[in-house]
């Protein structure tokens, strides 16, 4: 944010302050996929961390019934 300022204040191109700005909200993008990575792979593999696993016996059991 400091070097936008910076930019605008020292009167830079255009060009210049829209790079920046590009690289900020890019940046900021990136955070936010990073933060939801494992949450879009639960989701998409459905796993749940929280459910328990079945072990094989378990499933044997139950289909015998």
């Amino acid at each position: 944010m400091d070097e936008l300022l910076d930019n605008i204040i020292t009167d830079e191109s255009p060009s210049q302050i829209s790079d920046t700005i590009k690289d900020m909200l890019y940046a900021k993008t990136a955070e936010r996929v990073n933060s939801y990575k494992q949450t879009a792979a639960n989701a998409i593999f459905n796993n749940n961390p929280d459910a328990e696993e079945v072990s094989d016996n378990e499933l044997e059991t139950s289909d015998a019934v």
